[in-house]
């Protein structure tokens, strides 16, 4: 018989409850569930939640609770399950590599994707070192995304539901990491993990999904930026492609390369008063550049801190993008550099901005990862 029939569903070579899986439980129904099926199946699951930021400070509210109500339901749902439930403190290693980091890439013009930073390091790099100390044998998310064994190792594929994918936000993951984490929601749409949360009556069966960056109440990114980095809001000239004087801003960081509403522009003279958009920051000057929808076209961008999942490749390799997590994949090709790579799209790709992350996709299928990086200013 071989040694793969002994595996059990995590692909593991061992029996479920000689299996110790942690499982980042963030309140919410995604990780919930995530913890209840493993729980279901056998496996000796341990529950822990991240407290990372001081969410009293972050609303606004002196004396408010510091755990928070995402923390709180976790801990009720680990009480639901039996599991052990630990809170772990990584507020300082948060602030450091992705509320700063944040901060300073909207200070240089750029659009940063926090998700991504977290994923990367706290959650991928820390919470796995501590999950290795717990004894387990897996890190288990409730992310929407698949990983599929290929020929050379596991593979990240996209989630089964198109509507729920999360895999622009894990471009980061390494092989390494790959061979340690888990998703068991891969497969499945939302409708049926809330319709699981319910059988296993779990309370957070009807919680809603969280809208806002976690660290970013009611979406005010502008605050939380003005805090960190008061320069950053500092008022300033908005002037189309020619350098003509169009109006004032109260901050770069209030814009991002392809905006249209919330410009304020009056009648501009010379002009047939065509929308305009935002082209590009100028973060020394404290400029907005504003010019028509066709300034925004990119034929090609070049990409730094690159993580390629793939085999190495040299030339061009056809491959489908994404440039915003929310937007459908496009014909692109990749050639890696030794600085990180050039993506030269099939048509001009409009409203690329520095900072976001281009995440690569294989190019018959647009299913598995091959890799990404962040979308470097142009000169």
């Amino acid at each position: 018989m071989s040694r793969s029939s002994f595996l059990n569903s995590l692909g593991i070579d061992k029996a479920p409850a000689d299996t110790r899986v942690v499982v980042a439980m963030s309140g919410g129904v995604d990780s919930s569930v995530t913890a209840a099926l493993l729980k279901e199946q056998g496996y000796d699951v341990v529950g822990v939640t991240l407290q990372l930021y001081d969410h009293g400070v972050a609303m606004g509210k002196t004396g408010a609770c510091c755990a928070g109500q995402d923390i709180q339901d976790a801990r009720q749902v680990a009480e639901r399950l039996s599991i052990p439930h630990y809170v772990l403190d990584y507020e300082s290693r948060f602030r450091a590599e992705v509320m700063e980091s944040f901060a300073d890439a909207y200070a240089r013009g750029e659009t940063p994707v926090p998700c991504i930073a977290c994923n990367r390091t706290v959650k991928f790099r820390d919470l796995l070192r501590t999950a290795r100390e717990l004894g387990a044998e897996a890190l288990a998310t409730g992310h929407y995304v698949r990983r599929v064994m290929g020929q050379t190792g596991p593979e990240l594929h996209r989630g089964a539901d198109p509507a729920r994918d999360q895999s622009y936000f894990l471009f980061g993951t390494t092989r390494e990491q790959l061979e340690f984490l888990r998703f068991p929601l891969g497969d499945l749409p939302k409708s049926e993990t809330r319709a699981l949360a319910g059988r296993f009556d779990l309370a957070v069966a009807d919680k809603p999904d969280s809208q806002d960056i976690c660290f970013v109440p009611q979406g005010n990114y502008a605050s939380v930026v003005q805090k960190l980095r008061p320069e950053a809001v500092e008022p300033g000239d908005i002037v189309d492609m020619a350098g003509n004087l169009v109006g004032r801003h109260e901050g770069i960081v209030r814009y991002t390369v392809g905006q249209r509403r919330g410009l304020a522009l009056g009648g501009r003279d010379g002009t047939d008063n065509d929308p305009l958009y935002v082209v590009r920051l100028d973060p020394k000057a404290r400029r907005v550049v504003v010019g028509p929808r066709a300034a925004l076209g990119r034929d090609e961008i070049t990409l730094y801190d690159v993580n390629w999942l793939d085999a190495p490749h040299e030339g061009r390799l056809p491959v489908q993008v994404r440039v915003r997590s929310s937007q459908s994949l496009r014909p692109a090709e990749i050639e890696l550099t030794d600085e990180g790579a050039v993506v030269r799209f099939a048509e001009p790709e409009v409203g690329v901005s520095p900072g976001q992350a281009c995440v690569v996709y294989d190019g018959a299928t647009g299913s598995r990862v091959l890799g990404g990086g962040f979308i470097r200013r142009s000169p």
